[in-house]
């Protein structure tokens, strides 16, 4: 049991994605693949994973491995229209390669970006059914 006391750990974003803690619990990011249409899309989110956060960002940066060799791939700035000018809570990549090398074994895809000039690594963890962390 978590000894939280009153602190729910949040399980899914508000688009019922897989969440990607960042920092300690500062924020969240929400991460939405759609291998049919060969798309990924991270939202930033609060540190309840509750609402969207804006960051002052052209492009958020996901590292992977395939086939052992380090590949980086950009998700750029979607603005959800509620992001005030120049800044988004939304990033989408329409890279197929990343959307198939997420999920490869030994991918270990990690989610960088910078929020407020600090800068910030997410694990990637995607729930396959049946599989328990």
């Amino acid at each position: 049991m978590d000894a939280h006391a009153g602190h729910a750990h949040p399980t899914e974003g508000p688009h019922h994605g897989d969440l990607i803690e960042l920092g300690n619990e500062e924020y969240h990011a929400e991460i939405l693949h759609n291998e049919d249409a060969g798309t990924v899309t991270i939202y930033v989110l609060n540190g309840a994973a509750t609402e969207q956060v804006p960051i002052d960002a052209t492009d958020v940066t996901i590292n992977a491995k395939h086939d052992g060799k380090p590949e980086q791939f950009k998700l750029a700035a979607s603005p959800d229209a509620n992001d005030p000018q120049g800044k988004s809570s939304c990033f989408v990549s329409d890279n197929e390669e990343l959307a198939h090398h997420l999920d490869e074994e030994g991918a270990e895809p990690r989610l960088v970006l910078t929020i407020n000039g600090k800068s910030y690594r997410g694990v990637i963890t995607h729930d396959h059914e049946g599989h328990d962390h």
